[in-house]
């Protein structure tokens, strides 16, 4: 784990990533191979969220989608995570609609929310959430903030990519992760869980 958390871990590797994907995307198989190593454990952490044991074989389906698109995708480490998580989900909500089980509704945020700061709450959170057990309890939080926290924490996208995959703006998905972090803290018994500076949607995500 890193220091500060597993966003910040994952997107040490982003040169790396970006590196490897636009060389498969020149035929090199190798590098194909390394991309996968690359993104693979967030992708699959996030489909355990949303389709719970069935995630390794939605995640199967997602890489062939992937690998037969891989020649339109245009963009850096960053956005190959964003784009892969974007396919992944929407394979996971197919697979969904196959077993006539529908993702929770989520409850339409007001349109001026309290934000919160960039420390503090979200750093201890992300720490304690390294275990599968804390992987666990997101799939017991109402549905968009456990999506916007597996795609801030367990894929590591930053806000305005997290949103991109949700359809939905970067303070609405920025305030879901917040909520759902500050309910994993109290539950995972971390201490000095405080509401921080309150920020409108006006900020930047």
């Amino acid at each position: 784990m890193g220091q500060r958390g597993e966003p910040r871990r994952v997107q040490a590797y982003d040169g790396e990533l970006g590196v490897a994907v636009a060389r498969a995307q020149d035929g090199d198989e190798a590098a194909f191979a390394v991309a996968y190593r690359l993104v693979q454990p967030g992708l699959l952490g996030y489909l355990r969220g949303i389709v719970g044991d069935d995630a390794e074989d939605v995640a199967s389906d997602a890489w062939l989608e992937i690998a037969r698109d891989l020649g339109r995708f245009k963009g850096d480490g960053a956005g190959f995570r964003g784009w892969t998580a974007t396919i992944a989900r929407h394979r996971a909500l197919d697979h969904l609609r196959r077993l006539k089980v529908r993702p929770r509704a989520t409850t339409l945020e007001q349109d001026v929310l309290e934000l919160p700061g960039t420390h503090s709450t979200d750093d201890q959170a992300l720490e304690a959430l390294s275990t599968q057990d804390a992987l666990e309890l997101v799939a017991g939080l109402p549905r968009d903030q456990a999506e916007a926290v597996l795609l801030r924490v367990v894929v590591g996208l930053d806000g305005p990519a997290a949103a991109r995959v949700l359809g939905k703006r970067p303070g609405a998905v920025r305030t879901a992760a917040h909520r759902g972090l500050k309910r994993l803290a109290r539950q995972l018994g971390v201490e000095g869980v405080t509401d921080e500076e309150p920020r409108t949607l006006g900020e930047s995500g």
